[in-house]
């Protein structure tokens, strides 16, 4: 049996401290990791993202995650993202470049991807965005925890957040966030932080009376997706609340805002944006 077709299953719970992932103490994982920085680390600007050679067991794990992901995303996923899925069509049998998603993205919403070793500060991250640059990483998740990561990677970059910025709409919105930024002080950057993460890592809407996802958090992560429709902890659409409302960063999500329908919560969130 192919490692790709072995069922995993999804745990009922994520430890908060992520140094407990098998990703932490996996030193050959480490390594491989290490090594991809450097070709972040080293990328130059105006250059397409370096180009990696993913191991067979990387590729694995792109195809595990996506023969359990697609079926999920055809019943939950919002019909924004299945039709920007559908426009920019990453493979399911391969790790797509960035160098070609980012070429489609550019394509589909002016959108480009740059290369990132690692978690970036939030600055940085919505300074990108207002330049309409998605900070990505190009190392893949542990391969003994295909269907959830506690950080972001390739997976969760392409899968998740690709599909979004696809749609001109987000993207656009993508960049008055970091345009709100630039100008933001330590408190209104701690909530736009909160909104951007209930908004676009882990938004959802309602259409035709059922919630359905939109938020890469949810797209990217088998685990997260399928407890949050299991569970079902919606809450209000309320940007306020939303605005003070801390979350987990390293497990899964205590609550979910639902907003009306994805028109809502763009709208909502660029007269937020405004103030």
């Amino acid at each position: 049996m192919p490692p790709d077709s072995i069922p995993i299953p999804i745990p009922t719970s994520i430890p908060n401290d992520a140094s407990t992932h098998p990703s932490f103490a996996d030193l050959a994982y480490r390594h491989r990791r290490d090594a991809l920085a450097a070709l972040a680390d080293a990328w130059t600007p105006g250059m397409p993202p370096p180009r990696i050679e993913y191991a067979e067991d990387e590729h694995a794990t792109w195809r595990c995650m996506r023969a359990r992901m697609d079926p999920l995303h055809e019943r939950h996923a919002s019909a924004v993202v299945r039709a920007a899925q559908a426009r920019v069509a990453l493979p399911c049998d391969a790790i797509p470049q960035l160098a070609d998603v980012s070429t489609m993205l550019e394509r589909e919403s002016g959108f480009r991807l740059a290369p990132v070793a690692g978690l970036v500060a939030a600055r940085p991250f919505f300074a990108a965005l207002a330049e309409g640059v998605f900070l990505a990483t190009q190392y893949v998740r542990h391969p003994s925890t295909p269907l959830y990561t506690p950080e972001p990677d390739v997976i969760h970059e392409l899968v998740g957040h690709v599909a979004l910025l696809a749609d001109p709409r987000i993207a656009a919105l993508a960049r008055a966030c970091g345009r709100f930024a630039a100008a933001a002080d330590a408190a209104a950057l701690a909530r736009l932080e909160r909104v951007f993460w209930f908004a676009l890592e882990f938004g959802a809407c309602i259409e035709r009376g059922e919630v359905r996802v939109l938020g890469a958090g949810l797209l990217s992560s088998v685990g997260e997706l399928e407890r949050a429709m299991a569970c079902g902890r919606w809450r209000a659409w309320d940007l306020d609340t939303i605005a003070q409302t801390d979350y987990a960063t390293t497990g899964y999500q205590d609550a979910i805002f639902v907003a009306p329908d994805v028109d809502t919560l763009v709208d909502d969130v660029t007269a937020w944006l405004r103030g």
